[in-house]
């Protein structure tokens, strides 16, 4: 947490400010050990952590070396940020126009930039790794339940509520990724052909393809895998749009390392998918990284410039969705390395129930 700190002031200061405040829960997370309502505050040698007094208890408890000062909840907690902030410059994550106003009025020198935050939280230290490796393999043995469970007749939301069970088991929960009302993608047949695809009363039938997309949280950090499965025999396009995607995936994967362009690992992924006239079928970016968040710095995507670093956490996740037919994705989640790791094991051949 020592290296951590000294690594977000040390980026603050490229933008101009001695001081960092946290307002989005993931920031907190990372600065403090805490998440929760509260502001965080990184100022030398001391971390604050301004919470209302329904959050102090729980602040003071799992916070790493903070001091926890009580304000009302709401607005009043910008007033105790300014006192403890003093008179120097600030940087805050704050998103909130109102809030971020009342913070500008009473710290004349508040920035308002995540970019601190983002620029450490991409490169992951060893305690990260570890977890993001830990939510990986329970995540491969969700995937070997569903080629236990998954069978013909079954409804896409009796499968999700079968894996969920195992994941809470497991310490593993919801995202609460706001851009879905499931905390997983299960998707079959024609469903499969949406992404982002609800999930639904739908029952699986022989010859459809099972889309598993896997995106769960465990003590704090987020893994993301998915592997597309088969009822019975499948169509010959499908199959062949399968072995497509695999190889896809894999040439994307081998495209991973220090000092590759993430527009490079999209590349690698989409000019093998179009190569194979799969190319209008392929509708989203390669992947994006992971951490606290489901998607967060860097976009692995075509117009991505940005380059990988050593400990960057990413996924690799090409797809063909072939419109009112089915969908077929296969994702890994991966750490940056010479050589990449790979933190899935789950096959990726074609597994049919």
């Amino acid at each position: 947490m020592r290296q951590r700190r000294r690594n977000l002031l040390r980026h603050a200061q490229k933008v101009g400010c001695d001081m960092l405040a946290a307002f989005e829960p993931e920031n907190l997370f990372y600065m403090t050990g805490f998440w929760g309502e509260a502001i965080g505050l990184l100022a030398g040698g001391r971390t604050v952590i301004i919470a209302p007094e329904l959050e102090a208890g729980r602040a003071e408890a799992e916070s790493v070396d903070c001091d926890v000062v009580v304000a009302q909840r709401g607005s009043a907690m910008v007033p105790t940020l300014a006192r403890e902030a003093g008179r120097g410059s600030i940087c805050t994550d704050c998103r909130d126009y109102t809030t971020m106003t009342s913070v500008k009025r009473l710290i004349p020198k508040a920035r308002q930039s995540a970019e601190p935050f983002y620029s450490c939280r991409m490169v992951k230290d060893e305690s990260e790794a570890r977890i993001l490796k830990r939510a990986s393999r329970i995540i491969d043995g969700m995937f070997e339940l569903c080629a236990k469970k998954m069978r013909a007749g079954q409804k896409e939301s009796e499968l999700q509520t079968i894996l969920m069970r195992h994941a809470m088991e497991q310490e593993m929960f919801d995202t609460g990724y706001r851009s879905t009302l499931n905390p997983l993608i299960i998707a079959g047949g024609p469903n499969g052909a949406l992404p982002h695809a609800q999930v639904t009363g739908r029952k699986f039938k022989r010859g459809d393809l099972v889309v598993v997309d896997l995106t769960l949280r465990h003590r704090g950090y987020v893994s993301d895998a998915t592997r597309t499965f088969a009822i019975g025999a499948v169509p010959a396009q499908a199959s062949d749009a399968y072995e497509v995607v695999k190889e896809s995936q894999r040439l994307g994967l081998g495209a991973v390392r220090p000092g590759a362009r993430c527009s490079d690992v999209d590349s690698a992924c989409r000019n093998y998918i179009e190569k194979n006239s799969y190319g209008k079928y392929f509708v989203h970016s390669t992947g994006h990284g992971i951490g606290l968040e489901v998607h967060e710095p860097p976009a692995v995507s075509a117009g991505s410039s940005t380059k990988l670093r050593k400990n960057m956490a990413v996924t690799v996740e090409p797809g063909i969705y072939i419109n009112k037919r089915f969908g077929i994705r296969i994702e890994d989640s991966v750490l940056v390395r010479d050589r990449p790791l790979v933190m899935h094991k789950f096959t990726k051949d074609m597994i049919a129930v």
